[in-house]
């Protein structure tokens, strides 16, 4: 059954803490859905970021060989251990999802998945796309967020975000939910999005750090021309920015928000091979 909407009749349910951007999706049919879409089979371990009382979780116990619970809120993290403590297979941390290293908490192959806060959304994305990533990710996020990670280069919606998460994954909107499904209703619509890694990532691993901050960068100076974003994120000359642009195949005069990620990735190629210096 969905939670009640009405706190008071929920005795020792710890209180809505707005300052953590809390909202608890209440409608059992699209929390089925969220776990549908993470696709567990036997055997996997599956990470569960901001669990708060549990909704989500009471699905996905039943399903994972082995679930971890991320948890912030203290009241909400001891209210979980209560709830499961007689289910082995769950385990409770009581962490800041930044400061936590999955890889670590999934020791070994795993999923991930998580109603996500929306005012760290951004963070939190990143630091789930740092290898070891998860064999799949599940995501309950602002809508504008969604769309911003699956957007195409040239539209309005693309950006650094897009560009990073498309680098090393594929990403695609599952499903759409209304702020009525949430208690208390959010001020904006939300989707489901789910992120597979990439057999292929355009960039290795040893350089995805390097490309994010060059990504960030160069979004940072969008409509600027690729000449000009080269000659002030890498300090090139203008003759410098030129040739490796042009060796990249890349048009001095484009604009950052119409290069793809195998664009961003084959101008920090270029600059290496070169000998331009690109942030070590």
């Amino acid at each position: 059954m969905p939670e009640p909407r009405n706190r008071a009749a929920r005795p020792g349910v710890p209180p809505i803490r707005k300052s953590l951007g809390q909202h608890f999706l209440t409608d059992r049919r699209i929390l089925q859905r969220i776990v549908d879409a993470l696709e567990i089979a036997p055997g996997e371990t599956v990470i569960e970021i901001g669990p708060g009382r549990g909704s989500l979780t009471d699905l996905l116990a039943p399903r994972a060989s082995r679930l971890v619970l991320v948890e912030y809120d203290r009241a909400l993290a001891d209210l979980l251990r209560k709830k499961y403590e007689s289910t082995p297979s769950v385990s409770v941390v009581e962490a800041d999802i930044l400061e936590v290293h999955l890889g670590d908490l999934g020791a070994g192959s795993y999923k991930l998945i998580g109603n996500v806060p929306y005012y760290i959304t951004t963070p939190i994305l990143f630091r789930a796309l740092e290898p070891p990533r998860a064999t799949r990710a599940v995501f309950l996020v602002q809508r504008e967020v969604a769309d911003r990670i699956v957007a195409s280069p040239g539209s309005k919606e693309y950006g650094a975000l897009s560009v990073n998460v498309q680098a090393v994954a594929r990403a695609a909107q599952v499903f759409r939910v209304a702020p009525g499904a949430f208690h208390p209703p959010p001020k904006v619509e939300s989707a489901v999005i789910r992120i597979d890694p990439r057999d292929d990532p355009v960039i290795g691993a040893e350089d995805e750090a390097k490309f994010s901050r060059f990504v960030q960068a160069a979004f940072g100076m969008r409509r600027k021309q690729m000449k000009r974003v080269l000659r002030s994120v890498l300090n090139l000359s203008p003759e410098q920015a030129e040739s490796a642009l042009l060796t990249a195949h890349i048009d001095p005069t484009a604009r950052p928000e119409t290069l793809s990620p195998a664009d961003f990735a084959r101008v920090l190629t270029v600059c290496r091979r070169l000998g331009i210096a690109t942030g070590e």
